[in-house]
């Protein structure tokens, strides 16, 4: 309740010096102008509040908020920053770090300077696990350029059984394995994905087909008791029919040679003691998966399956992934050209 003429305040009976009675003295008058001032300058500090606030977030003298910096004014633009200045870029950051790629998402594999990437590679694993099904088929003769010759074999074995088709597809996916997470593209001639071969003269015709930068067939041999040892089959300088490996033969033999020398030292394993000298190195001409080859190619003979020592080492999955990677250094070596 209020009254005209006087402005008293409203009655408080706590008040006991009576200043509040409507009934006692009068007020002084207040100013019509002191509400709205006190409203707008209440009104004025909270909004200068925030102004601070910004202001020292965005880098305000001496705030050194959020660039990595102090007393350096406004926060520099990493897009400002010179090419290639790793600590301009970590400090943009804010998170202490400095040096190229702090924060950034860390590489795909194969895709650093050694990479193989845009490198294609052909494995050709040796034989087809049910070509002993299909003897018709994989004896019919093919044209290998020098002359005609079986479509394919069924392989050999180790004396308990463990057949060269199995050997080959197991240390072709491991190879493979190795040879992708280096970035390369890699194909299989087969999967154990059809009922016999490819043909020796299909073999070769996949490698040609994807234009490989290498191509490498792995077997494993079936000579005799007692000899032991890994040989590399290098293709010889054959010109005659559909076979002209001229162009192949130098690239085949350094692929040879540096496959040769890893696969000796991943694997444990010496060069063949019934072919090649000592060498582990064999040239032939007899062979429709090398004679019609355009790119360079060559054979692996891992070991001698009816050797009962080698036979062991053949059948072994640890030695088995070290003759993967013996062959994958020799194929890496080659393609980097180093």
């Amino acid at each position: 309740m209020s009254y005209a003429g006087s402005n008293p305040g409203p009655f408080d009976p706590s008040d006991p010096s009576g200043s509040s009675d409507p009934f006692g003295p009068s007020r002084p008058r207040r100013s019509p102008l002191r509400r709205p001032l006190t409203v707008a300058v209440a009104a004025l500090v909270p909004v200068a509040l925030l102004g601070w606030l910004a202001y020292d977030a965005l880098g305000g003298p001496g705030s050194g908020g959020g660039n990595g910096t102090s007393g350096s004014g406004a926060a520099p633009s990493v897009l400002s920053s010179p090419a290639g200045d790793a600590d301009s870029a970590g400090g943009a950051n804010g998170d202490g770090k400095t040096g190229a790629g702090s924060g950034a998402a860390s590489a795909p594999a194969g895709s650093g300077a050694d990479s193989l990437q845009g490198k294609v590679v052909v494995i050709d694993p040796g034989h087809n696990p049910t070509n002993y099904q299909h003897t018709a088929d994989i004896n019919s003769k093919v044209d290998i350029g020098t002359n005609r010759k079986e479509c394919d074999t069924t392989g050999t074995s180790t004396n308990s059984g463990y057949s060269e088709a199995q050997f080959t597809l197991d240390v072709a996916h491991r190879l493979r394995a190795l040879l992708q997470q280096q970035g390369a593209t890699v194909r299989l001639t087969q999967d154990a994905d059809r009922p016999y071969g490819p043909c020796v003269d299909e073999r070769a015709r996949i490698g040609n087909a994807a234009h490989a930068d290498a191509v490498v067939s792995i077997h494993a041999d079936g000579a005799g008791a007692g000899q032991r040892g890994f040989h590399v089959i290098l293709p010889g300088a054959v010109h005659a029919g559909g076979a002209d490996t001229r162009p192949i033969v130098a690239p085949s033999k350094d692929l040879g040679k540096r496959i040769a020398g890893d696969f000796a030292r991943a694997t444990g394993t010496s060069p063949s003691n019934y072919l090649g000298d000592g060498t582990g190195l064999v040239t032939r001409e007899d062979l429709g998966g090398l004679n019609l080859s355009t790119v360079p190619k060559v054979f692996i003979e891992c070991g001698n399956m009816r050797d009962t020592k080698d036979a062991a080492l053949l059948t072994s999955s640890a030695w088995r992934q070290s003759a993967a990677q013996g062959i994958s250094e020799g194929i890496v070596s080659f393609l980097h050209g180093s």
